[in-house]
């Protein structure tokens, strides 16, 4: 689970630009950019740039992991 430090009374969070989205899952924006156009990250269009969801990003990382076993 991808977690942020709260203790300074700061909500964390829900959506992360697409610089901080590929930081946070370790890959460059462009890799980030590819992996969307792909369909396998499905960032929020509400606003004019994309949003990823901390729980999108959760998501991919889950289902990456369990198909990487699976080619075992």
């Amino acid at each position: 689970m991808i977690t942020t430090d709260n203790s300074n009374g700061v909500p964390p969070k829900l959506a992360l630009n697409r610089i901080e989205a590929a930081k946070t899952i370790g890959v460059s924006p462009a890799t980030l950019d590819r992996l969307t156009l792909r369909g396998l990250l499905r960032p929020s269009r509400a606003t004019r740039r994309p949003l990823y969801s901390v729980k999108e990003l959760e998501r991919f990382l889950k289902d990456t992991t369990a198909r990487a076993e699976w080619s075992i």
